[in-house]
C-alpha cells in the first residue's frame, strides 16, 4: 500500500508541483484519520500482503467459478469501454480519457473511466465492461493485477499511449531532458522497457499521430491505430466562452507560448531571438506565457515584456489564451517531438486564435499553412509570420476564426479516418 501512494504522490509532484502534491497528501491524511481512504489498496481479508483482488480471485477458485465461460462482448448488445489509466497530467486525462465518452457515443458504446490507483472503482469498472483500454501505463504491481483480472473476465484489451514513453531511442534526443536533469532523464530511460512490457501485454495499440503509431511499430508485433485528439464539445463551448469574455481589447498585441509541463525552455529556446526582436518593433507588443516555465531562461529585456499566467484549470487557460492575438508553438527537432500531438493548437482554435508552429509534431496537419495559421518550417520565420499578423490584426483575428470554422468541422468528435482508424471501431464491435 506505501510503495504505490509513493508512486502517486511522486506522480502528482511531477505533474501539478509540490503544492498541489502536499495538499493532496493533507486531505489522504486526514482522511485516513477519519477512517477513509479512497482508492488505496487494502489486502484481501485473510491474504496479507496480497493484491487488491487476491481473495477475490481464491474464493472464485476454490467455488470452481474462477474462469468466464464466455466473452461478455458476445453475448452482450450493448458495448462498454473501460479505460483505466495514468490521469494525472490534466491535458492527458482531457484528450486521452474525458473526450472519449463523445467519441465512443457515435458507436453507441459506452464509456467510463478510472485512475489505475483508484482501484475500487477501476476494478468495479471492469466487471461492467465488454472491453478494456489501459492508458499510459507501466508494469508494476496494480497493472499486473488489472491485467490479469481483465484476462479472467475475457475482455479484449487496447494499450493508449500518446508519447513515445516506451522509447529508449527517443529520449536520448529529447531535447527537453536537458532541463529535467540527469536524475530525472535516468529514470525515464529505465522506464521505458516498462511501458513496453504493458503495450505488448494488450491486444492492440492505440497513437495519438501517425509519427507515434509509426514509432510504435518498431518496437511491438502488435497492430497499431490512430486516433487523434480532436476539440470534443466541451472544449468547444469553453472556446466560444472565453471568446465572448476576452472581446474587450486594450490595445496591446499578444503572442501566446503555452507550456503544460516542465522542460519546454528547450522548445523556445530556437525562437527566443526571433520573439525578442519582434517586442523591440513595438512597445505595444507583449509575450504570454502560460505554465509552466523557468524565468531564468528568458533573456532580460524580453523578461521585461512578458505577462505570466499560472493553469488554474482548463477554463481559466483558455480564457488567458483568448486573450492573445497570436499562439506560437516551437518544438525542437527530435524523436520524442516528432510524436506530438496537436493539442496546443485545437486549444488555441477553440478560442478563434491563430497558431504558428514549427513544422514538427502533428500541429501541421491541423493548420491549413497561411489560413488558419503558419507553418515555419526556415529561419527567420517567426518574425516574419509574427510581423505579418501584427500588420494586421483584424486580418489575424479573421485567420483565428477560421480555425475555429475548422476545429468545429474536421477536428470535432466524428467518425472519420483522419480522426481515428476505422480499425478501432472494428475492435469494438466485433
Amino acid at each position: 500500500m506505501r510503495a504505490s501512494l509513493l508512486r502517486r504522490f511522486v506522480a502528482l509532484w511531477r505533474s501539478d508541483g509540490a503544492a498541489a502534491a502536499l495538499a493532496r497528501a493533507r486531505e489522504y491524511l486526514v482522511a485516513r484519520r477519519g477512517g477513509a481512504a479512497p482508492g488505496t489498496i487494502r489486502p484481501a481479508p485473510g491474504c496479507a500482503g496480497a493484491p487488491y483482488l487476491g481473495g477475490v480471485w481464491q474464493s472464485l477458485a476454490q467455488a470452481g467459478a474462477f474462469h468466464v465461460s464466455t466473452a461478455p462482448a458476445r453475448p452482450a448488445r450493448q458495448r462498454r469501454i473501460a479505460l483505466i489509466g495514468d490521469l494525472n497530467l490534466p491535458q492527458c486525462r482531457k484528450y486521452r480519457a474525458e473526450q472519449l465518452a463523445e467519441f465512443w457515443a457515435l458507436h453507441d458504446v459506452e464509456f467510463a473511466y478510472a485512475h489505475y490507483l483508484d482501484l475500487p472503482r477501476a476494478v468495479q469498472l471492469m466487471q461492467q465492461a465488454t472491453h478494456l483500454t489501459l492508458y499510459r501505463l507501466r508494469s508494476g504491481p496494480e497493472v499486473s493485477m488489472l491485467l490479469y483480472e481483465a484476462r479472467r473476465l475475457r475482455l479484449p484489451v487496447l494499450y493508449d499511449i500518446d508519447d513515445p514513453l516506451f522509447s529508449v531511442s527517443a529520449y536520448e534526443t529529447y531535447a527537453n531532458m536537458a532541463a529535467l536533469g540527469s536524475e530525472a532523464h535516468r529514470r525515464f530511460v529505465q522506464e521505458a522497457p516498462a511501458y513496453l512490457d504493458v503495450m505488448n501485454a494488450c491486444d492492440m495499440v492505440s497513437v495519438s499521430t501517425p509519427a507515434l503509431a509509426d514509432h510504435a511499430r518498431l518496437h511491438t508485433p502488435r497492430p497499431v491505430v490512430l486516433r487523434r485528439n480532436f476539440a470534443d464539445a466541451a472544449t468547444l463551448a469553453a472556446g466560444r466562452r472565453a471568446m465572448q469574455a476576452a472581446q474587450d481589447r486594450d490595445g496591446l498585441f499578444r503572442v501566446a507560448f503555452a507550456s503544460g509541463s516542465r522542460g519546454h525552455e528547450a522548445d523556445f529556446a530556437p525562437v527566443a531571438a526571433d520573439i525578442a526582436a519582434f517586442m523591440e518593433g513595438d512597445p505595444r507588443r507583449r509575450l504570454m506565457i502560460l505554465g509552466h516555465f523557468d524565468r531564468a531562461h528568458l533573456p532580460a529585456g524580453l523578461a521585461a515584456r512578458t505577462e505570466w499566467r499560472r493553469f488554474a484549470g482548463y477554463g481559466d487557460y483558455l480564457g488567458a489564451l483568448a486573450r492573445a492575438d497570436c499562439a506560437i508553438l516551437p518544438l525542437a527537432d527530435d524523436s520524442f517531438n516528432r510524436c506530438k500531438s496537436a493539442a496546443r493548437a485545437l486549444d488555441a482554435a477553440a478560442v478563434g486564435v491563430p497558431v504558428l508552429c514549427a513544422a514538427v509534431g502533428d500541429s501541421p496537419a491541423v493548420i491549413r499553412n497561411g489560413q488558419t495559421g503558419f507553418v515555419i518550417d526556415k529561419p527567420g520565420g517567426w518574425a516574419d509570420a509574427l510581423a505579418r499578423l501584427a500588420r494586421d490584426p483584424s486580418g489575424a483575428r479573421a485567420m483565428g476564426l477560421r480555425a475555429r470554422r475548422d476545429a468545429e468541422r474536421r477536428w470535432s468528435a466524428q467518425d472519420a479516418a483522419h480522426v481515428a482508424d476505422a480499425a478501432l471501431a472494428k475492435w469494438v464491435s466485433a
